[in-house]
């Protein structure tokens, strides 16, 4: 999602660097890792020296934060928790550590309990536009729509800048209004280049822009932003997985394994195996696709806590190969007790849908579409439900918004939907539709 793109409110490393000299930190040992790992070192021992500075638990979380992001590896989360409760247990009136908290809460999915923390932080401090944010966000992923926006509005009316304007962007295309969405992604990337804002953040909001414009069938485009990308950020893990999914599109295949495979070893998230897999198994690598394949639930299962991050990843994964269904429909449905908003929905009815019970599915897609949201793959799992249950103009409808919305939008569903849909305007006698997107 878009807001997983955001830093947090850098620490003032610049006073605080210099100081390992008196910590007894040697050279050596300060050259070693990352410039995290160093700022980590950094602050725990600042804190063996001071253990009642708040401020330094605050820094040290946000740190924790910071490598959460950079390395992919969610126990750092925990940390981060550790620290800024602490922070807050010293300082309780702390709003940088209480807005901390909430994106805390936010990235391990306890969007309850982010809003909570998140209006903490507003009262702390009702000048906070990040706080808004992580309200807006928390709104955002449990379908409370409107809250979202209010939250949103009120962030942009605090400041405009690179994270408000993608955030309203997000909120656009989820509401089917693309152009306005991609117009404020462009707006987020240049307040960001001319505010000099940390270039992950520019990249982010780079790769976003690629993401909408592959939505919507424009490849070159997607190109574009994402190698401006990998340029702003280099190596840049979402960027790389972005342009694979362009050159899978072109039939680059070679290429599109070979940026999937950069991406994972920077941070081997489930749907970037699950791609990479897809990409195996399209050139005739089928025991190379397992594998990536293996990896997706390995990922998935490795803690209680990536149960959490990525059930609906395992849902839409099992659901999209014809795999464990009825522990796809039980995913689904527990993303749904949690989240409603909606692809909660989708995922259920497309759980349902590969579970052979299109009418209980048909519920839930009516609800995955109440936005307007101008998704293929949403269009896609409509078409087919109307398609099982014999509706016939209707499933023709939606597998031709499905094409002519992104004709690229799923390796093998594209092909699946192209189909289908020749077959129902094959047996009505209706004319083929005209695909967009220019598919170099």
């Amino acid at each position: 999602m878009r807001r997983e793109g955001e830093q947090m409110r850098a620490p003032r490393y610049l006073l605080i660097v210099p100081v390992f000299f008196l910590l007894g930190l040697s050279q050596s040992l300060w050259a070693q890792g990352t410039t995290q790992d160093r700022t980590i070192l950094l602050y725990q021992r600042m804190l063996q020296r001071n253990p009642r500075d708040a401020g330094t638990y605050y820094r040290l979380g946000d740190a924790y934060i910071q490598k959460a992001r950079e390395t992919g590896d969610v126990t750092y989360f925990n940390l981060a928790e550790q620290a800024l409760q602490k922070a807050l247990d010293i300082a309780p009136k702390l709003s940088g550590a209480s807005r901390h908290l909430a994106y805390v809460l936010y990235s391990r999915h306890a969007f309850e309990e982010a809003a909570v923390q998140a209006g903490k932080a507003i009262e702390l401090d009702p000048t906070d536009s990040h706080a808004y944010g992580i309200l807006g966000d928390s709104y955002l992923e449990v379908g409370k729509y409107e809250q979202a926006e209010k939250a949103y509005q009120r962030m942009i009316q605090i400041q405009e800048d690179l994270y408000s304007y993608s955030r309203l962007s997000g909120l656009k295309s989820l509401r089917g209004e693309p152009k306005s969405a991609i117009t404020d992604l462009e707006k987020a990337i240049q307040a960001g280049k001319s505010n000099d804002r940390p270039r992950e953040s520019i990249a982010w909001a780079q790769w976003q822009l690629g993401v909408d414009h592959f939505a919507l069938g424009n490849l070159k485009e997607a190109e574009a932003q994402y190698l401006e990308a990998l340029n702003t950020y280099p190596n840049y893990y979402r960027a790389s997985a972005g342009l694979a999914q362009v050159r899978a599109a072109q039939q680059r295949y070679p290429d599109a394994i070979d940026l999937y495979q950069k991406a994972i070893a920077i941070i081997p998230l489930p749907e970037y195996a699950a791609a990479l897999g897809d990409v195996y198994m399209k050139v005739g690598r089928a025991e190379e696709a397992k594998k990536q394949y293996d990896l997706v639930e390995y990922i998935g299962y490795l803690n209680t806590l990536n149960k959490v991050l990525y059930n609906r990843e395992l849902a839409y994964f099992y659901a999209d190969h014809d795999m464990k269904l009825t522990e796809s429909l039980e995913l689904a449905k527990k993303e749904l007790e949690v989240r409603q908003d909606i692809y909660a929905y989708d995922v259920l009815a497309w759980a349902l849908y590969k579970n052979g019970k299109p009418e209980e599915a048909l519920l839930n897609m009516t609800e995955a579409l109440r936005l307007g949201t101008k998704d293929a793959r949403l269009f896609f799992h409509a078409g087919m439900i109307y398609h099982r249950i014999r509706e016939t103009e209707k499933a023709k409808e939606y597998l031709h918004r499905a094409l002519s919305t992104n004709p690229h939008f799923h390796i093998f569903y594209a092909e699946v939907a192209k189909r289908t849909l020749e077959e129902l305007e094959g047996r009505s006698g209706t004319p083929g539709i005209q695909r967009k997107g220019d598919g170099q």
